[in-house]
């Protein structure tokens, strides 16, 4: 009987050790196919334009060109500025949407807040009409005069229901009598939001949190739309200027014989600014990790 035993045991350990090993190898081949993109772009970036015209994007360059950062870059103090404007408008965006979106689903949260069915109900209805692109621009720029200004990045999109919705999931979640033990110790409502129920919710706020910063850093629609000063537009719509206006002097030189002086590399100065935009938001992803998974698992539960 012993030995069946043993024979038994070492049968499911062999089949859990295989398990494993086909699971690690898996995840390998996963990791490589979703990072090989990102390595063949940076490898563009760094590749001469002929070469990529004539042999197509490798993985390792033929040559090292920095003919698309010089071009990209060549703009100098207008980048910078770009580069500014984003990181502290998507940080200070972030903040905000974080905490007046937290601040809406507390009350929603609790079982005393006799009208948050009703107030439930509005939320939804905003996600199911819309006044369209141009009832908004005409609110944004002309009533609002929010148009050329700052706070047309932080005010228009700063509420989200959908956001209010899975903060206020996770806030179900935490024991009722947490707070009401708070409450009875002479706590407040603000009190209980910010001191309890925030910190015990990091990993849906930093789930929201990443992917607020994803959306306003790689947002270049409001800038089109609503920024004329170039002091104040976005990084993604400030290169995308860069490239268009790289397009209209190709075409000027091919059709109408304008000669330019000037180095224009437009299939890898797109991979030049792909890995200048990409690059520092990909540092934002590690320090949101850890919450990462246990906050998306809030987004398929319904409460």
């Amino acid at each position: 009987m012993s030995n069946s035993k043993e024979m038994k045991l070492s049968s499911i350990s062999r089949k859990r050790k295989i398990t494993q090993i086909v699971l690690i190898l898996f995840l390998t081949v996963l990791c490589i196919v979703t990072v090989l993109p990102f390595l063949i772009l940076v490898s563009a970036s760094f590749s001469n334009e002929k070469d990529v015209a004539m042999y197509g994007f490798r993985l390792i360059p033929m040559k090292i060109d920095l003919a698309a950062y010089r071009y990209v870059l060549n703009t100098g103090k207008p980048l910078l500025q770009a580069y500014i404007n984003t990181i502290w408008i998507s940080f200070v965006k972030t903040g905000l949407v974080i905490f007046f979106n937290g601040l809406m689903a507390y009350p929603l949260s609790r079982k005393d807040f006799i009208d948050k069915g009703k107030m439930t109900m509005y939320l939804y209805f905003t996600t199911l009409f819309s006044g369209g692109a141009a009832a908004s621009y005409i609110l944004i720029t002309r009533y609002l005069h929010m148009g050329n200004t700052p706070l047309v990045y932080l005010l228009p999109s700063m509420i989200s229901p959908w956001i209010i919705f899975y903060i206020r999931t996770f806030f179900n979640g935490i024991p009722y009598e947490i707070s009401e033990s708070a409450f009875m110790d002479g706590a407040g409502h603000f009190t209980i939001f910010w001191k309890i129920m925030m910190p015990l919710s990091k990993p849906i706020l930093a789930t929201q949190a990443l992917g607020c910063f994803l959306a306003t850093w790689n947002d270049w629609y409001t800038s089109m739309l609503y920024v004329k000063d170039t002091k104040l537009q976005m990084l993604q719509w400030y290169m995308q200027r860069i490239i268009m206006n790289a397009q209209v002097m190709k075409m000027a030189e091919q059709q109408f014989g304008v000669v330019v002086n000037m180095e224009m590399p437009m299939e890898t100065a797109r991979m030049a600014m792909a890995v200048l935009v990409a690059g520092p938001a990909l540092f934002i992803f590690p320090f949101f990790q850890k919450y990462f998974a246990k906050g998306m698992v809030v987004g398929s539960v319904k409460g």
